[in-house]
């Protein structure tokens, strides 16, 4: 499995939303050179992170996104599916009940089980609150807002 530039970037775009979050709304122009991505394809994925709610748009001379939510309810994997689709490493399981003909005598389904369980414990075990954090502690700044 490998994650695409749009997942990759929107978890970006989400993050940077929520580190600029001062209420008032950002400009894609903004975003985009923050973020290295062109206006364009930033356009492509701020829009389906609005259609999901994650973002609020506002049109007009002083419009642009914010972050919808608090950004601790947003999760990596959240983030991720809403770009990439399933982040399953093999189509077996994407189902809720596996349909493959051989998963009674399958070898190999426990690896892929444990691979997937892994993947979602990883992802959705962070939230872009919790990249703040991060970010907020790489480069040495205090909050002394809690």
């Amino acid at each position: 499995m490998k994650i695409s530039t749009k997942g990759r970037y929107a978890v970006r775009v989400m993050l940077d939303l929520a580190l600029h979050n001062s209420g008032e709304h950002i400009k894609v122009k903004q975003i985009a050179e923050r973020q290295g991505i062109s206006e364009k394809y930033l356009e492509q994925i701020i829009s389906v992170l609005n259609k999901a709610g994650y973002v609020k748009s506002t049109r007009g001379a002083q419009g642009g996104y914010r972050i919808a939510g608090d950004p601790h309810s947003y999760t990596v994997g959240m983030i991720l599916r809403l770009t990439e689709g399933s982040l399953c490493p093999v189509a077996c399981l994407e189902d809720e009940v596996n349909e493959c003909e051989r998963c009674d005598t399958c070898e190999t389904l426990g690896v892929w089980k444990e691979l997937n369980a892994a993947i979602n414990r990883v992802v959705d075990g962070v939230t872009i609150g919790d990249l703040m954090e991060r970010r907020k502690a790489r480069e040495g700044v205090v909050d002394y807002s809690i």
